[in-house]
């Protein structure tokens, strides 16, 4: 009889640990949204990358930095972009009175770092405005051009590492994708949003190496 109420009362408390072991396995509501979300930006790539025209990249004769970004332009009083992005994407940013950071903390997507210092963070341009030159841009007008360069709307600016900036340099997702797979979505979603936005090419080999990241999502 003692062996048997033993048996009994470890299956009952097995019976009650189910539960708790359930509950404790079920993924998060959040984990649920944001995969969900990923999916839907991952569809949405997809549509709008078989939009882009597919050609040869165009000649990176006549580029120069110059004709996108003579100068970062004012958005919000003395507030320029790059200091408009350093606020948006950092968290407890504190400006001086010409509205440069002087605090703050920066987390770089592209390589998972932990900024603490304005100086270890660069404003990325998403594609890079040498890539677009050869991707249609060293068509337009010098006003479109900075437009592009100072786009706010579009996910084209973004505070990474400086070390991850200078890595990837003017490079494509053919030759460049961040180090952290994580955020190989939302980069492939941004560029391609951005390209697309702005009728921009893209080469066989980026799409292959865009439709490959957006497996990610």
């Amino acid at each position: 009889m003692i062996f048997l109420r033993r048996t009994v009362g470890v299956a009952v408390l097995t019976l009650l640990a189910i539960p708790i072991t359930a509950a404790t396995a079920t993924p998060p509501a959040a984990a649920g949204v944001r995969e969900r979300s990923q999916a839907e930006g991952g569809t949405a790539g997809r549509r709008m990358l078989a939009r882009l025209k597919v050609a040869k990249p165009l000649s990176i004769r006549g580029y120069s930095h110059q004709r996108f970004l003579p100068r970062w332009a004012h958005h919000k009083g003395r507030c320029d972009s790059r200091e408009v992005v350093l606020a948006r994407d950092g968290r407890r940013v504190r400006k001086n009175a010409a509205c440069h950071p002087v605090k703050g903390v920066w987390y770089s997507p592209y390589d998972g770092k932990r900024l603490k210092s304005e100086r270890l963070a660069d404003v990325d341009h998403v594609v890079p405005l040498a890539y677009a030159w050869r991707s249609g841009a060293s068509k337009w007008s010098q006003a479109r051009r900075r437009a592009f360069a100072n786009d706010l709307t579009r996910p084209e600016l973004v505070v990474v590492s400086h070390s991850a900036n200078i890595a990837k340099g003017g490079q494509g997702p053919q030759s460049w994708r961040p180090p952290r797979r994580a955020y190989w979505c939302r980069y492939a979603t941004s560029w391609i949003t951005v390209k697309h936005h702005y009728r921009l090419l893209v080469t066989r080999k980026e799409k292959v190496a865009l439709l490959n990241m957006l497996r990610t999502c």
